[in-house]
This record gives C-alpha cells, structure tokens and sequence, in this order.
C-alpha cells in the first residue's frame, strides 16, 4: 500500500476543507446547541459529489474509492463530526445498500437521487429492543398479493424522519432466522410509514436519530432488494462497509481534538513557557499523534481490502474497535490538556469529547467488535 495521499484524495481534502470553513464551521455550535438538521448543508455536500463517493458516475456518483471517501469524512468531522455521522450514514448505509443489492431498475429509480443529495437516506435494522440481537426484531412484513405490509418500528435511526427514503430491514419468516429476513425500500410518504420520537442526544446533536413507525405499511413488492430472506446477511455485509466509515468518523473526531490541543498547547503558558514545552503535555501529545496514526493505517487497510474485493470483516472490526476507543481517549486527553478551558463549549474539545461515545457504540458496539474479532481469529483467519 501506498499511504500517501494521492492527487485525488489531495483535491478532495482541499475541497472539503474549503466547504467547511464557509459552510459548516460558522455554525457548529448553533447547531449543537439547538439539535438543528442541517438538511440544506447536505444538499450543498451533494452538490460537491460529497453524498454519491462511493457511486459510479453512471448513476450520478463521484465514482470514487473508499481512500477518498474516508479522506473526504475525515475533513468534515474534524471540524463537525455530527454532519459527517450524517454523511456517512446516507453514502454507506442507505445509499450503498441500494447500489450492491438493487436490480437494474431499482437502482435507476433511486440512486440518482440519493448520489445527488437531492434525497437523504435513512437505513433501518435497530429495534427499541432488537440492537445486537439484531435476530429477534419484531418489525414484521407479509405478503399481501402485489404489496408487502410492515408493521413495527425502528428506532436510532439516523435522518429516521427527514430521511425521503428507507433500506428497511422487516422479519418475512421465523424468529432467529438469519434468511427470514428481507430488505425493503420505503420511500417518504409511503400510508403507514411515519417518523417518531427524534431523541434528545448526549452528542453528535446536529444528526438526526429519530424511530421510523410502520403501520400497515403497503410497499410494492418491486421495492423488496434482492430476494426476499436475504435481508439480514445484506445487512451484515453493509455492516462491514458501513465499520469503515465509523473508523474515519473516529479518526476524524481524534483529529480534531488532536490539533486543537496542540494549537493550546503552543499558545497557553505558565510558569514562563508555552504548556507544550513540558514533558507531560508533550508527551500526551506524543501518544495522541501515534494512536491517530494507528487508527488510521487499520482504516486505511480495512478499505483497501475491500477496493480489492477481500473478505475484510476482521480488518474492518480492528479499524472500528481501535479507532472509536482512540477518539475517546484523544477527545478525553484534550480536554485534560485544555483543563478548564476544555469543559466549557467556547472550546472545541468538550464538542468532541462528547461526539466521541457514539462511535464506541453506532454500528456495533466496542463489544461486539471483539465478538467479531474473535470468532474469525477462532475460525483460523489470523
């Protein structure tokens, strides 16, 4: 591998950091503060080809691969990493469930518009009592001659009611069966589909999460994707994809609070010298720098695996497991260097302090990343 930046992901990253300073940065405390979704900025990002990455131009899409996409996400989370959660869920979710399991169809039905950022995306699997135990959803649908009906709801569901369409995850057959399950796309405005309780969140505030509500939901059967079972094991392999971007959600959250403390660090002093001319801040940033660095290079694998077509589900569990618990500790670590000037919101630091224990949870937990991690390791794939 090569781990420098290529012309693209140069261009990329210049383009997205020019957008942010204009368009987000301004705003990122307004919208914090008052949970605001910024659907407009989403737009804007479609606009750039920021919500069709991954997309072949075909369809709409930037046509590009998973170093940029993960180059582009870095630069917006570190300036707001709730509108980048935003980003990432709509591009690996949504968009890019649609993309791998569509028929010729579907995909010229709905990809354009999601590639575009004309439409935003919601994906839904999480259940009020249904998160890991992903096999136990009570979110049901029958066949019901040329329509499928779901009854049920979702909840956690990022852009759950500004989102105009859905990758619904519904139970089709028994109760623990991993293939009695089917992926159905439910657009806005569909009778019987309706958005719920948005939650009142520790973090990441400007991103919507919110349930989706289905009563007697009357779906075309031409909206099932793929065959009608294989919903569940669609899910998982989205899952995969979707770790990735939790790990550039992570690193760029690591990031953000990283240069913020070093930008502390040079300007505050005491005792007669900058703070950063003390071994313990220096070295504190020391162990932040080499962990960002970690994080990386396991997302950046993880993604050229998949490039190549790879089996990388562990690679993917490692980058998302070490990179969430890295933004964590780095989000933790600026605040400390920070000290009282990090807990209050004229900072930046206590944003991603807070914004961090997201990635330790969305997508899998830190858990259930080591349930993965050990049953390929068990399975001999080392």
């Amino acid at each position: 591998m090569n781990f420098e930046y290529s012309e693209n992901q140069q261009m990329i990253a210049q383009t997205v950091r020019d957008f942010a300073e204009k368009h987000i940065r301004p705003y990122v405390m307004e919208w914090d503060e008052t949970q605001h979704f910024p659907v407009e900025t989403l737009h804007k990002l479609g606009e750039l080809g920021l919500m069709g990455i991954l997309i072949p131009e075909a369809y709409g899409g930037a046509g590009l691969s998973y170093n940029e996409y993960i180059t582009a996400l870095i630069e917006i989370g570190k300036v707001d990493s709730a509108l980048c959660l935003s980003v990432a869920a709509h591009n690996s979710l949504c968009t890019n469930h649609i993309y791998k399991f569509a028929n010729e169809e579907q995909r010229k039905r709905w990809i354009p518009k999601l590639a575009s950022g004309q439409w935003i995306g919601a994906w839904g699997l999480t259940e009020p009592n249904t998160g890991s135990d992903a096999g136990r959803m009570k979110c049901v649908a029958h066949q019901d001659g040329d329509y499928w009906v779901i009854n049920g709801s979702k909840n956690f569901i990022t852009h759950g009611i500004s989102g105009n369409v859905a990758v619904v995850i519904a139970r089709t057959g028994e109760l623990l069966d991993s293939h009695g399950m089917t992926a159905f796309v439910v657009e806005r405005g569909t009778p019987g589909f309706s958005g719920g309780k948005k939650e009142n969140k520790l973090g990441m505030r400007c991103s919507e999460t919110a349930e989706m509500i289905f009563d007697n939901c009357k779906v075309p059967k031409e909206n099932v994707l793929g065959q009608v079972g294989d919903g569940f094991v669609q899910a998982m392999k989205i899952l995969d994809g979707g770790r990735i971007s939790i790990a550039a959600l992570s690193i760029s959250i690591a990031v953000g609070a990283y240069e913020a403390a070093v930008k502390y660090a040079k300007e505050r002093e005491q005792f007669g010298k900058p703070i950063a001319d003390f071994q313990a801040i220096g070295f504190k940033l020391a162990d932040m720098a080499t962990e960002i660095e970690a994080a990386k290079l396991l997302t950046f694998q993880a993604a050229d695996m998949m490039m190549r077509g790879e089996k990388m589900t562990k690679q993917s569990a490692f980058a998302k497991y070490y990179a969430s618990e890295v933004a964590c500790k780095v989000a933790n670590d600026a605040v400390q260097i920070l000290g009282g000037y990090g807990y209050i919101k004229d900072f930046p630091v206590e944003k991603f302090y807070r914004d961090a224990k997201l990635c330790t949870i969305g997508e899998g937990t830190s858990e259930i990343q080591k349930l993965v991690i050990s049953r390929e390791i068990l399975k001999g794939n080392i």
